[in-house]
């Protein structure tokens, strides 16, 4: 297993130090007073989005994160030294949940951002803090503020410019392996793509993320085949390219399933940018093809692309529509990014 999208981890920040109870003894000073020290500060547990990371799988072998304690208090005024923070590497675009699996506590999207999951307890006051001109000789301390648990699932959604979706065998896969340095297994018999894969794809000059998850199939919501778990990956792609298997006898019925469970699983995937390409027509012949993309275009309602992954007819059309869908967010990226200074 070297890809994980989903893992439950349980997570403690350290519990505060407690508070000393002391009294200053020395010779030649008859009156020393209390001098206990405060107790150390637990750790915090954090989470960071960090680059080069496309999975979770660490996170299968290690589930268990707990901060580290304060140290408690000690005499002649000395603080306990503080917890040492615990930090989850995550990838960028990791969500984080409660234990319900629903609701988000973070959504962490850009390298660099942190968020606080657990924060540790307060060390407790020593006895100096007790000390009034009534109470001289205070013998009480604090305890530590308890660390706080928490158990989370991490879901991981790969950050990608274009998503790929469609029936098995559709020819993703062989797509995705002709446009970039992906390489993906390609076989001749369904469900061969069983988890996501990212390749960069280039046109005229310009480069975009692409990623190809497994098929659909009917009830893929309800949990059929490999169910709609893997959705969540094109879920943050500025626009869906539907591949349509143009050998399939009814090209409309297999369009109609994946809006399907595209709208099942969530309407804002449904009504996200989607360019439909009918595939394979290099096994086609004139008078089929036509048929097919009439058939399509029908059911759609609107223009249908065709191209060929094997020939590569058609492909660069594709990429260039893709490349006007998802160049306009790029522009306003790069206006909202602050500008670069020494």
């Amino acid at each position: 297993m070297k890809f994980l999208d989903l893992a439950k981890v349980y997570i403690r920040s350290g519990g505060g130090g407690a508070g000393c109870v002391s009294f200053r003894r020395e010779k030649f000073i008859e009156y020393g007073g209390p001098d206990g020290g405060d107790g150390g500060r637990g750790g915090d547990v954090w989470a960071e989005a960090v680059d080069g990371l496309n999975t979770l799988i660490d996170f299968r072998y290690q589930q268990h994160f707990f901060a580290k304690s304060g140290q408690h208090g000690m005499g002649s005024q000395r603080t306990g030294a503080s917890g040492d923070d615990i930090v989850l590497k995550v990838p960028a675009g990791t969500e984080i949940l409660d234990e319900d699996q629903e609701t988000v506590i973070a959504d962490l999207t850009e390298p660099g951002q942190r968020v606080l999951l657990a924060k540790g307890g307060n060390g407790g006051f020593g006895n100096l803090h007790f000390k009034t001109s009534t109470n001289r000789a205070p013998r009480r301390a604090n305890p530590g503020l308890p660390g706080v648990e928490h158990t989370l699932w991490l879901r991981l959604k790969l950050i990608a410019d274009a998503g790929l979706v469609g029936l098995p065998n559709a020819g993703k896969s062989t797509f995705l392996a002709a446009v970039s340095n992906a390489r993906p297994k390609i076989a001749d018999y369904p469900f061969t793509t069983l988890v996501p894969n990212l390749g960069v794809v280039g046109v005229d000059g310009h480069e975009f993320v692409m990623a190809d998850i497994p098929g659909l199939i009917e009830g893929a919501s309800e949990g059929r085949g490999l169910g709609d778990q893997f959705l969540g990956h094109v879920e943050r792609s500025n626009v869906l390219l539907h591949l349509v298997d143009g050998t399939s006898e009814d090209v409309a019925a297999d369009a109609r399933t994946i809006l399907t469970e595209l709208a099942a699983y969530s309407p804002v995937l449904a009504e996200k940018p989607r360019i439909t390409v009918l595939n394979k027509i290099d096994a086609l012949d004139d008078e089929t093809r036509a048929e097919r993309l009439a058939a399509l275009q029908a059911e759609i309602g609107g223009p249908v692309m065709t191209m060929s992954g094997v020939s590569r007819e058609g492909v660069t059309e594709v990429l260039r529509a893709l490349w006007a869908q998802i160049e306009p967010t790029r522009a306003t990226r790069a206006d909202d990014a602050e500008p670069w200074r020494p």
